[in-house]
């Protein structure tokens, strides 16, 4: 049978179906992975369930920075909810093989969870900038419908600009290898097995990234200027100090989330020489690490937070 045919038939079977990865060509040693990725779940799980929970039921955290908090705690929840159980199945049962339209479902709200994410750090910006400049009206700026119609729009946002994605990718044709690079589903690993011309694909994605990666990270980068430039017309140090400690914990969830993801991508664009290995352990810290950071940050670093967490558990 000629090789073209072998092909053809091939791709026939595996057209349905993709291969997730673990320690690339070190299969064996997939377990050792699947414990420190367990605990970190269930770390993820109960960190941002108790912040969740203390902020529900502590009146004095009915405010906009917390509940804009709440709504980050959610987004981590979902991010770990729709990649850890494809990621423990891989390292701990290996369990690689996992369904076109599955893939598809987990790329989407993994995607739809990271710009959800970017937006609710931008609108935690914009709250620490009016609660530093105008701390006396504070409330009145910022009052629950506000805070409501934020939210809606940050999940709306995220959710029109990855809804064309799972068509764009269902669109194209899988004859090549069906193995995946990492142990779950992103749109750029998917593209890349496509046996067809992705210029769409790639142009969208680029869209997406300047529109919303990088407008975020301009309007986070001005909002801080001007929270700057506002603490230092502060006559007190003290009150300097104060003001600015209350944005630590959202400068650290900046940090936490967009360090990864630059650190992915510089890696898979200028790593070609790196060990696969490292592709992997940037892969699974992208993914995993910030959701189970964030709730530890603000827990450590908000008074407020720390002293309820610390009642309840009295």
């Amino acid at each position: 049978m000629p090789s073209g045919d072998v092909n053809f038939n091939d791709s026939a079977v595996n057209h349905q179906t993709f291969l997730l990865v673990g320690i690339p060509g070190m299969r064996e040693y997939n377990s050792w992975m699947a414990f420190p990725l367990f605990v970190l779940y269930a770390l993820t799980l109960l960190g941002n369930l108790v912040i969740l929970f203390v902020i529900k039921t502590e009146q004095s955290l009915h405010e906009p920075m917390y509940i804009f908090l709440s709504i980050l705690a959610c987004s981590d929840l979902g991010l770990s909810v729709a990649t850890m159980p494809t990621m423990l199945g891989v390292y701990w049962f290996d369990s690689r093989e996992i369904s076109f339209n599955a893939c598809i479902t987990q790329m989407f709200f993994i995607h739809f969870f990271q710009w959800t994410e970017s937006g609710i750090l931008v609108a935690m910006a914009f709250d620490r900038f009016i609660a530093i400049r105008d701390p006396l009206r504070y409330s009145l700026l910022l009052p629950n419908t506000v805070i409501i119609k934020l939210g809606i729009a940050i999940l709306s946002r995220g959710f029109c600009l990855i809804f064309p994605v799972p068509f764009l990718i269902k669109r194209l044709p899988f004859c090549r290898s069906n193995v995946l690079s990492h142990s779950y589903c992103l749109h750029q690993n998917i593209m890349n097995l496509a046996c067809a011309d992705t210029t769409v694909n790639v142009l969208y994605g680029l869209i997406i990234v300047v529109s919303t990666l990088g407008l975020d990270i301009v309007i986070i980068l001005v909002s801080y200027i001007l929270i700057l430039q506002t603490v230092l017309s502060i006559a007190s140090q003290t009150e300097r100090l104060k003001a600015l400690n209350t944005c630590v914990s959202h400068v650290c969830a900046i940090l936490i989330f967009y360090v990864p993801m630059i650190g992915v991508s510089v890696v898979h664009r200028f790593g070609r020489h790196l060990s696969l290995i490292v592709y992997m352990l940037m892969a699974n810290i992208y993914i995993a690490v910030p959701p189970v950071l964030n709730p530890i940050v603000y827990s450590v670093k908000t008074k407020q937070i720390r002293e309820r967490i610390c009642k309840m558990f009295q």
